[in-house]
């Protein structure tokens, strides 16, 4: 398997969504951009995915403006491009049409030099359903811990 070398991740989205399916996309980037990314600065928090007239678009995301730029830098959230198969165009599309659902990205990272982005078809959760998660890894971790001390004996 190629190496993935990560930029950033969005864990808010994985508590406050439930991820239903995930797509890996490629990104339309400026060269300035790309050097911002290798030097793993980027936040995903408010971004989000748009599908329009057939393409989909990485908005919200921000990518600050590298150090060393010149008048060539970019703007820090600019709407970019993702490169997408025409089924997977489509699923998206479908998928964001339903009632609750939307697109967003989960990671951000280069595989063999190139950048990718991981995104996702969420449904969002309820105040309810993010305590219960919440309570379900607060007993994972006890439990854990308990056979962690019990092995130690």
């Amino acid at each position: 398997m190629a190496e993935l070398k990560l930029v950033a991740s969005n864990k808010r989205a994985r508590h406050d969504y439930f991820i239903d399916e995930v797509f890996e996309a490629g990104i339309v980037l400026t060269g300035t951009e790309v050097k911002s990314l290798r030097q793993g600065r980027a936040s995903l928090i408010d971004g989000y995915v748009s599908v329009d007239k057939g393409e989909a678009w990485l908005e919200g995301v921000h990518i600050p403006e590298y150090t060393e730029g010149t008048w060539t830098n970019h703007t820090p959230r600019r709407k970019r491009k993702l490169l997408l198969h025409g089924e997977e165009l489509d699923r998206l599309a479908e998928g964001t049409r339903e009632k609750g659902h939307t697109v967003v990205p989960l990671r951000l990272y280069f595989v063999k030099g190139r950048a990718k982005v991981e995104i996702g078809i969420a449904r969002g959760k309820k105040l309810y359903d993010k305590r219960a998660t919440l309570r379900e890894q607060q007993d994972n971790r006890e439990a854990q811990s308990a056979m962690s001390l019990r092995k130690g004996r």
